[in-house]
């Protein structure tokens, strides 16, 4: 059974309201409201996605395992939710798969 965030995430990839990849993150301009990262992205992908943050002064989730399952796209590190409800109901229903990054290393 998918976990309700999963879910969360799945309505944002059908209404194309989630940008997937450090590439097509970094052309968006404004209006990201949550960022999702993978625990096993590359440093340099973890060193974009804390510029991401800073960027659109959004918070940054750390997905611990299955990240490229979730979004339905294998080899995606980051994502980028653009529905301002859906990254509410997303950071509302947090487990102990995903976390909330506080600052300092990822």
């Amino acid at each position: 059974m998918a976990e309700r965030i999963e879910t969360f995430i799945g309505f944002c990839v059908k209404t194309r309201r989630i940008t997937l990849g450090a590439g097509a993150v970094d052309c968006l301009r404004d209006k990201v409201y949550l960022l999702i990262l993978s625990a096993d992205a590359a440093k340099n992908t973890k060193k974009s996605a804390i510029k991401f943050k800073n960027r659109f002064s959004c918070p940054l989730l750390i997905c611990k395992s299955d990240f490229d399952r979730v979004v339905n796209k294998p080899g995606c590190k980051i994502a980028a939710i653009r529905d301002k409800g859906l990254s509410e109901a997303i950071l509302g229903s947090l487990n102990s798969n995903y976390e909330l990054y506080a600052g300092g290393n990822v």
